[in-house]
């Protein structure tokens, strides 16, 4: 395949050289039909390969590093692992066992980590293949509503199937669903025929509920007459429409349930570790040292640094689901960061991206402030996290209200076109007479912008399309919105197929209107997940306080007591200080895992970085209030 060709780079000539001969064998034929689905940018060889050659390595570096650390664990670490393991498994702990030597035994369940390993390397490649493939169906559903109804409205100026294909898969709007169309169009021209181009899409596209019936539909009609197309496309555009009104139903249900699941994955760490606290009293072996290769440390910190970890862990793949559940056309914006350094600093009030960078020598700094003043790491840790995220998010929420009013604005923009477009004069003279009449507030300076382009003919061969084409990229580039760019785009390529322009005009209006009705219906639903994380955090903070407050040093006064003949406790059980630090730690992840959570819901990564922030701010300020740390 071309994919495979002069471009590869050296690991992958490599490894291609190695193992694409397993590309041809009959095991990998359900694999080759997961490739065709997802379709990477690798050549199905090159895939292959790559696949191969993580497995071998996985193979070795798992048997060797667990040789290693077989090797290094203390004689009696190791020989109670062995004992566990042997009374474990069924009938092996009924036979006698002849005694092995240790590096024989380290190397064969290493051997054995190794292929487990190597095998689930090849379960992961299938498993990748299988969620872009779901990812591309996921986005299809999203986009292909959109661009049916905006065939609909190429279709009253044009019936050339190709153009009409090409219209839309130009908009990056239209995400995998132009991504089939181009697809469609160069197997067209590959093999001459865009009705085989067509069929061949359909029977590899992952969306065959969707996007396969439609293609091929959208051929059968287009076949058939100019009329019997604008029907269909009118028919199938409601129908898509209804279709994803339900899956942004379903999804909201799916965050239900993950915000209920995200609270009791939150609570339950800090309550564990309080349990295993109080039982340190009860139980000795809890607080006795163990032997690791990194040294000692004892059951109880296992499991509270352990239930840090989880958390974190927990947050961070909410946090991905919440942004995985989100419809597409609502996603939260992606913000580029400038080139050069004094664009990054121009920017530094209205771009977050450019803010991130700016704030990471100010979070260094901070963070060598603090470590001079005696702070313990995690504080200093915390502390410069608070140091950057806080004016990163500052800059997000100036930036997303600008951009709501942006996008209330552009409505009145659009329909006060419509309705000049409507009377029959010219798209720039309707664009001008909105400028000059009507008060568009935050896209007032853009409006007049794109006004003032429209007058403008850079040379005599300009034709009037190029010029409104490239006025109205300018425009949506500095309007900056994702509803912009997912509106604006469709009155350019329609009007340039010669569609008629009220029709584009009455279009777009019900286009935006749906998609701000949308974005606002989600926004709402979506604010309650804030609620829900801020609650958990706070939640969990009054509880680790109340434990430290009224409940440690009582347990480390009955710990000190040992004076009956029948019980006696371990007066070192508890440590207050000690608890009361590992507590910090526990409900500081917790702080991150809940802003991840609640920042992601809200407005995406950015935002995310604030809440996580603020939280952690506030539970240092509580702690530090209460004398905990």
């Amino acid at each position: 395949m071309s994919s495979e060709g002069p471009t590869l780079g050296l690991l992958d000539r490599g490894l291609y050289a190695l193992f694409a001969h397993h590309a041809e064998d009959d095991r990998h034929a359900t694999t080759r039909d997961r490739y065709r689905a997802a379709y990477p940018r690798a050549g199905f060889g090159v895939f292959v390969a790559r696949v191969y050659g993580l497995s071998w390595l996985a193979l070795f570096g798992g048997t060797l590093c667990t040789a290693a650390v077989a090797l290094l664990l203390p004689a009696a670490t190791f020989g109670s692992l062995i004992a566990v393991l042997q009374q474990s498994l069924p009938v092996v702990n009924r036979l006698p066992l002849p005694r092995v030597p240790r590096p024989l035994v380290a190397a064969g369940i290493g051997a054995f980590v190794g292929l487990v390993l190597r095998r689930v390397v090849f379960l992961a490649g299938n498993r990748y293949l299988s969620w872009v493939a779901t990812a591309r169906r996921t986005d299809i559903a999203a986009t292909l509503p959109g661009a049916v109804r905006y065939l609909r409205v190429l279709a009253s100026g044009t019936h050339d199937r190709r153009e009409m294909l090409r219209a839309v898969a130009e908009q990056d709007a239209y995400g995998e669903t132009a991504v089939a169309f181009r697809r469609a169009l160069n197997q067209g021209i590959l093999t001459g025929s865009l009705d085989t181009g067509i069929e061949r899409v359909a029977s590899e596209t992952p969306s065959r509920e969707l996007l396969a019936p439609f293609l091929l539909k959208f051929r059968e009609h287009a076949n058939q007459s100019a009329e019997a197309l604008e029907g269909y496309l009118e028919m199938e555009g409601r129908l898509l429409s209804h279709e994803q009104s339900r899956q942004h139903e379903r999804a909201t249900g799916y965050l239900e349930l993950l915000a209920e699941l995200f609270v009791v994955l939150l609570v339950l760490p800090a309550l564990v570790v309080l349990i295993v606290t109080v039982m340190g009293i009860l139980a000795p072996g809890l607080s006795e040292p163990i032997p690791t290769p990194v040294g000692e440390t004892t059951v109880r910190a296992i499991v509270v640094y352990g239930s840090a970890a989880f958390v974190l862990a927990a947050g961070l793949l909410a946090a991905f689901v919440v942004a995985t559940l989100r419809p597409r056309n609502t996603a939260a914006p992606t913000y580029s960061l400038p080139e050069d350094a004094v664009s990054i600093l121009s920017t530094v009030h209205a771009n977050p991206a450019s803010a991130l960078a700016a704030s990471l020598p100010l979070g260094c700094a901070v963070a060598v402030g603090l470590w001079s003043l005696g702070y313990r790491p995690t504080n200093v840790a915390l502390l410069s996290y608070v140091a950057v995220g806080v004016p990163v998010g500052a800059v997000t929420i100036r930036r997303a209200r600008v951009d709501d009013a942006k996008d209330r604005e552009i409505q009145d923009f659009v329909h006060a076109v419509a309705g000049h477009v409507a009377l029959g004069r010219p798209f720039p003279d309707a664009v001008r007479r909105v400028a000059e009449d009507v008060e568009l507030g935050a896209l007032s300076e853009d409006v007049q912008s794109l006004a003032f382009t429209l007058s403008l003919g850079d040379s005599p061969g300009d034709s009037a399309a190029d010029r409104r084409a490239a006025a109205l990229d300018q425009f949506v580039d500095r309007v900056g919105t994702p509803m912009a760019e997912q509106t604006i785009g469709l009155v350019v390529g329609a009007l340039d197929t010669g569609s008629d322009a009220e029709d584009v005009f009455e279009t777009l209006q019900a286009e935006i209107g749906s998609l701000y009705h949308l974005r606002k219906s989600l926004r709402s639903a979506l604010l309650v997940y804030v609620a829900v994380g801020w609650t958990t955090a706070l939640l969990v903070v009054g509880i680790t306080v109340a434990v430290n407050v009224y409940v440690l040093d009582s347990f480390a006064q009955l710990s000190s007591v040992s004076g009956s003949a029948t019980v006696a406790f371990d007066p070192n059980a508890i440590d207050p200080v000690r608890e009361r630090f590992r507590f910090y730690v526990v409900t500081q992840a917790t702080m991150l895992a809940c802003g991840w959570f609640a920042g992601t819901a809200s407005r995406g990564v950015y935002e995310a970085l604030l809440h996580s922030s603020g939280l952690v701010l506030v539970a240092y300020v509580v702690y530090a209030g209460a004398g905990l740390i």
